[in-house]
């Protein structure tokens, strides 16, 4: 068997290694620009070490969909088990999600462009991310109503909506701005811009 069907070498060190090289890779000179040598050249490997992991080029980004985020999105959900009501939740969620954008700036760029692209490979992987997230945003919301603390009025998927968007050209426009401040500091206004709007009336 080889290693790039094997679910366990996925999880290894030389895997991550290969992955990480070619979100820098595809970051700073854009996916299409990219070639397999040179990720294979940022990773320290020869180019046939590659194929032991991925099929090719597309299969990497399919691959940085749906194991790069997959972790990240684990720590969404470590984030937001911390906080008991859904206020604090939907805080933590929001910093969490802006504090791995910061940290990783290529993986941002990656997925700023490419999700935007709606690439065919990767319709599939960016629709299973949306899901997932939404779900745990969906969840947030339902208690927020339940603890009396958002509308109960207010449509979910209408929330969700607002909040991915806003989220989303938050961090583009911290990409633009090539660092000038920490996208983390838009994190408590963003959080207050959303509750003012669905926050119950007194």
């Amino acid at each position: 068997m080889s290693e790039n069907n094997n679910p366990d070498s996925r999880k290894n060190s030389k895997y991550q290694q290969i992955l990480q090289a070619a979100i820098k890779i595809f970051a700073r000179q854009g996916y299409y620009k990219s070639t397999v040598s040179q990720v294979a050249r940022e990773a320290g490997v020869a180019d046939g070490t590659i194929y032991l992991y991925f099929k090719n080029k597309d299969d990497i980004l399919d691959h940085f969909f749906s194991y790069k985020t997959r972790e990240v999105f684990s720590c969404f959900q470590q984030e937001v088990r911390r906080a008991d009501n859904a206020l604090d939740k939907l805080r933590n969620l929001i910093r969490r999600h802006l504090l791995e954008f910061e940290n990783d700036r290529d993986m941002a760029v990656v997925y700023q462009v490419e999700t935007r692209m709606r690439r065919r490979l990767s319709d599939i992987k960016i629709k299973e991310m949306s899901d997932m997230y939404f779900d745990l945003v969906s969840s947030i919301v339902r208690q927020g109503q339940q603890e009396g603390v958002i509308r109960p009025d207010l449509p979910i998927a209408l929330f969700k909506q607002v909040m991915i968007g806003a989220i989303d050209e938050v961090i583009t426009t911290w990409l633009y701005s090539s660092g000038k401040y920490r996208l983390t500091s838009m994190a408590d206004p963003l959080f207050e811009l959303l509750i003012r709007g669905v926050g119950e009336k007194n």
